[in-house]
């Protein structure tokens, strides 16, 4: 195991994995890395900052494991400043022209690596690919699976999609050009949650984007799972939303369906659990914040007169 300061190896990708409290999780993490079908990674593992041992079993994963390793992990420990700020340190400390994502407690399927290269090779107009992922449990069951659909045609209407929320780039399975961030900037650190939408959408705006058609990464789905904190997830979005309000793909229009779309995945947050007034309170927003979108119009009616 490497640690900061020591002069890394040339490699094709570097692997952020950002980690707080999740040592239990990376044995899978690290293991779906090394059973990859390319060799030329380097896995960038920050630590942000955790107290459950996680530099203990960093070391000693790195010890039982160093021929298989064979010097690509490199550790980084920071005080706890949030995802935003552990990938950013993982950026700066890496030097490889890719860039791929794998949080603590996710998994890549092995030709994930592989797929993703493919994608980017001789297509210099492109700067980030992304693919299908598959949900599950703690316990290791899929729960479901999304291979979604292609991004869109040109930068706007990419833009408009991500800015909308209409097509959306699993975290695990997106990779994505260093010459990027060196061009847009690196995460947004103000933003607590939606930042990896904020810099996909910078991204979008001034390059190109593939998808790879197929399941690349396992997404794990826990009950502390940022995205059921409603209060925080509706703060960050209408962050995310005021930041980019006219700017390429960013309308008027594409601003109120945004708005829209940020309120009624509130109503529906509120309705599963059972608080009902909320629910129909933010779907009645929803309703007037795009009338025109059928969709909303439906939610709000099965949420209003839900038995």
């Amino acid at each position: 195991m490497r640690k900061a300061g020591h002069r890394l190896p040339m490699s094709k990708v570097d692997i952020l994995i950002p980690a707080f409290n999740s040592a239990h999780f990376l044995t899978g993490a690290i293991e779906s890395v090394l059973a990859q079908t390319v060799a030329e990674w380097r896995i960038l593992l920050v630590d942000d900052g955790s107290s459950d041992g996680t530099r203990e079993f960093v070391e000693r994963f790195a010890a039982e494991n160093a021929d298989r390793l064979a010097g690509r992990l490199t550790y980084l420990y920071q005080q706890n400043r949030g995802l935003p700020a552990a990938r950013n340190a993982g950026i700066r400390a890496g030097s490889s022209p890719l860039i791929a994502l794998l949080d603590a407690d996710d998994q890549w399927l092995p030709t994930r690596l592989e797929d993703s290269i493919r994608s980017l090779e001789d297509r210099h107009d492109v700067g980030l690919s992304y693919g299908g992922v598959s949900r599950f449990e703690l316990s290791g069951t899929v729960l479901d699976t999304f291979v979604t659909s292609e991004p869109g045609g040109s930068r706007e209407e990419v833009a408009r999609r991500l800015y909308t929320r209409t097509v959306h780039f699993p975290c695990p399975t997106v990779t994505f050009r260093r010459e990027c961030v060196d061009a847009v900037g690196m995460f947004d650190e103000t933003m607590r949650a939606t930042e990896d939408r904020d810099l996909w959408l910078r991204i979008a705006q001034r390059y190109g984007v593939v998808f790879v058609p197929r399941v690349l990464a396992l997404y794990r789905v826990s009950a502390g799972s940022m995205s059921k904190d409603l209060p925080r997830m509706l703060t960050s979005q209408r962050q995310f939303i005021a930041k980019h309000a006219g700017e390429l793909g960013c309308g008027w229009a594409a601003r109120q369906v945004a708005l829209a779309g940020v309120l009624e995945q509130q109503a529906v947050g509120y309705r599963a659990r059972g608080e009902r007034g909320r629910a129909t309170r933010f779907a009645a927003q929803a309703v007037i914040r795009a009338p025109w979108l059928r969709n909303l119009w439906r939610t709000a009616a099965a949420i209003t007169f839900a038995r």
